[in-house]
């Protein structure tokens, strides 16, 4: 009798051990199959977004500036992207000067682009084509891929030459370098330095403004309530300083109310918004 219960016992402990086995298959083939969709979906995802976006913008071969986008990413190392591999994307969509309305931010993005859907005086590089095409969207590619990835990409500050980074810097220089006439900046009153050297405003954008092409800066400091920064803070004594000689600075203390309010009444000229 002991010996026929070993037995049973024995059978019973295999079966257990067959069903465990095939529920693990199961599991690892249901997930596999799952997240190889999931890749295929995130894969391909940017190129419809990109097309879509693109296309709302008139007499562009949209397909030719994917095709640029891609090639400065695809089948590289993701942090080894370096800003000039977008050179071609720059070309085929250059950015047109836009004397006296071309408008800057650093740590205003909100209440900028509040302010330039409402009111038609000012430009921001997001409201251009290759701003607004790729605006709020993450990218990279894999060696030895010739696919888009959305996910499983470096972030902003995991290291310099990351596709996302490398864009809106070469981007940024473009945008920049078509400046011309009177410039425009909104920077941020409620953080101790509104002009913080590591910004892309800084590094970037400021360096680029030549006169006399560019014939003046206005700095709008965007105050709070409870502000931090004022016209007469150092950092933008910097700014100041930073600048092309010849190109005349100007600097204004505006609430955010008041550039709320300014953008949404039609009767409001932008030139009195500030």
């Amino acid at each position: 009798m002991e010996v026929e219960h070993r037995q049973k016992e024995k059978r019973r402990r295999r079966r257990c051990v067959i069903v465990g086995v095939a529920v693990v298959l199961l599991v690892i083939t249901v997930l596999s199959l799952g997240l190889g969709l999931g890749l295929r979906r995130e894969k391909h995802q940017i190129k419809p977004v990109f097309l879509s976006r693109c296309e709302k913008f008139s007499g562009n071969n949209c397909q030719k500036i994917w095709d640029a986008f891609q090639q400065a990413y695809v089948n590289q190392d993701p942090c080894k992207v370096p800003v000039e591999a977008y050179d071609p994307l720059i070309a085929a969509a250059p950015f047109k000067s836009e004397c006296n309305r071309m408008l800057f931010w650093s740590k205003t993005k909100d209440v900028v682009h509040d302010f330039t859907e409402k009111k038609d005086c000012f430009i921001t590089l997001e409201d251009t084509l290759l701003g607004s095409v790729l605006d709020g969207l993450t990218w990279c590619g894999k060696e030895g891929s010739s696919d888009t990835f959305t996910t499983g990409c470096p972030g902003w500050t995991d290291c310099e030459n990351n596709p996302v980074r490398s864009f809106w810097n070469r981007a940024s220089a473009a945008f920049a370098e078509a400046a011309c006439g009177a410039v425009t900046v909104m920077l941020n009153g409620s953080i101790a330095t509104p002009f913080h050297p590591a910004s892309i405003f800084a590094s970037v954008e400021v360096k680029r403004f030549k006169a006399p092409i560019v014939t003046n800066l206005t700095v709008v400091l965007v105050t709070e309530k409870h502000n931090v920064a004022r016209c007469t803070d150092p950092s933008l004594k910097d700014l100041r300083k930073e600048l092309d000689k010849g190109i005349q600075y100007n600097c204004k203390e505006v609430p955010r109310s008041e550039i709320e309010a300014c953008s949404s009444n039609p009767n409001i000229t932008c030139g009195t918004c500030w």
